[in-house]
């Protein structure tokens, strides 16, 4: 990762090279055709012309005059009889001139031709133009450009693109390590963001808002940096509660453990201490059942075993088994269910929730007060309504009610009941059936827990 910009930007540079260069190439070479085509052309229309004076004036005199303007141009012109005899010429016949005199032209057409265009292999390109007066050809204007002068054009077009092709691989490199680093400077943070989780620091803050592939990948390690800062601070919260949730009752244990032994207690005293251990070790065992739950719910371990429940029985048995307990209190439970609704349910743990539910609702009620369970059905949906008249829960406490071990007292003194997993169960147990619970509540005028299934 160290030299990713570096890989990145070379692998850049290696592409638009090779892509530049055959680009290159090819526009070299094609303006290198083009210039000597536009060279051949010239020298043929310029042949064409001087054939075009002749034609109107063929004499000594006219063709001393050509040749003579043409004795001062990098070009030459070589002017013949029709046989090959040589009647002008503006500059000495070598023999390379010669060779391309000699050549059997036949058939020469009215506008002229091409003679020799290899400019790499010949000293000369050359082309030829007929003299025709009265449409009888009187002679030819040869018409010779050495091919030295295309080679230095040639020369100074490949300078030029030597030149701009350094200064564009130039400004290449510097753009693709630039582009690459701007690239890759947010991977190398992530990267170093990870290595700092992987240490046990989770305080990350990547702070990178693009909006593509990477600004998404920031993100997601922004938002498992969270997470997992929230799980250590939970797991952290959790292993204390859990701690401490044991060590009260334990401590009864032990105390009153050895207050049993003593000799000296009457046959009434130590069944009373017995009483209260008894008591106590069935507190921690219904702790490490709700703990053990809620380890099964967390591993996808957890069975529900759903079966169609005329929702009214369900309810109605379940109000008879704990209205006795409540009397206590002179609590009432009134149910108001129609009779005709069926839910599939597992009926073990659907029965878990709802007295769990009535529980909590008993324990925060003052006396001569109602819990009602209210069943509300529609198209998609069943609401079943658990209200009480007791203390309510504070806004603050209200959302993180249904958080492990969270209680609105946070004294922690038995005297508040229960572990604080009651509802973080319940919570679970509806989620697992496909439902959704939510709680509302006013502080000295109640709570009301509504439980949400989606219809069957």
């Amino acid at each position: 990762m160290k030299h990713i910009s570096i890989k990145l930007g070379f692998y850049f540079l290696v592409c638009v090279t090779f892509i530049e260069a055959v680009l290159f190439a090819l526009l070299y070479f094609s303006l290198v055709n083009t210039r000597v085509d536009e060279e051949v052309s010239s020298l043929l229309a310029r042949g064409n012309s001087h054939s075009d004076v002749l034609e109107k004036y063929f004499d000594p005199q006219t063709i001393m005059h050509v040749a003579l303007m043409e004795s001062e141009a990098e070009t030459k012109v070589v002017i013949t009889a029709e046989d090959g005899k040589i009647l002008a010429k503006s500059n000495n016949v070598d023999t390379a001139m010669e060779e391309h005199l000699a050549k059997d032209m036949g058939s020469v057409p009215e506008k002229g031709m091409v003679i020799e265009n290899h400019w790499k292999t010949s000293n000369y390109i050359c082309t030829v133009s007929p003299i025709q007066v009265q449409g009888e050809t009187k002679g030819y204007v040869y018409m010779f450009l050495g091919t030295d002068s295309i080679e230095k054009m040639i020369e100074r077009l490949t300078h030029q693109f030597l030149v701009i092709a350094a200064i564009t691989f130039l400004l290449t490199v510097v753009t693709m390590f630039l582009l690459s680093r701007s690239l890759t400077q947010p991977l190398i943070r992530m990267k170093k963001a990870t290595e700092r989780m992987s240490k046990g620091d989770l305080s990350v803050s990547l702070n990178i808002k693009s909006n593509d592939e990477v600004g998404e990948l920031a993100h997601s390690i922004q938002t498992l940096a969270n997470d997992l800062n929230y799980m250590k601070k939970e797991r952290s919260e959790f292993l204390a509660s859990v701690a401490h949730e044991l060590r009260t009752p334990l401590t009864y244990v032990r105390g009153y453990a050895d207050i049993a032994m003593r000799d000296t207690l009457s046959l009434e005293e130590r069944n009373t201490y017995l009483t209260i251990i008894k008591d106590e070790a069935d507190h921690v065992t219904g702790l490490v059942q709700d703990l053990f739950e809620l380890a099964q719910m967390e591993k996808h371990n957890f069975i529900i075993e759903k079966q169609e429940t005329d929702l009214y029985d369900f309810l109605e048995k379940i109000v008879t088994k704990v209205q006795l307990a409540y009397e206590d209190k002179q609590i009432r439970i009134l149910l108001s269910c129609p009779k005709d609704i069926v839910v599939s349910i597992d009926q073990k743990r659907f029965e878990q929730v709802i007295i769990n539910l009535l529980d909590n609702a008993y324990f925060h009620s003052q006396l001569s007060s109602i819990i009602s369970i209210t069943v509300k059905s529609s198209q998609s949906s069943i609401q079943i309504v658990i209200q009480d008249q007791g203390e309510g829960i504070p806004p603050e406490d209200l959302p993180h009610i249904f958080e492990r071990f969270y209680r609105v007292d946070k004294s922690r003194t038995r005297a508040t009941g229960g572990s604080g997993l009651g509802l973080a169960i319940v919570k679970e147990i509806v989620e697992f059936h496909g439902g959704t619970i939510a709680a509302t509540s006013q502080v000295g005028k109640g709570s009301v827990f509504t439980i949400t299934l989606r219809e069957q």
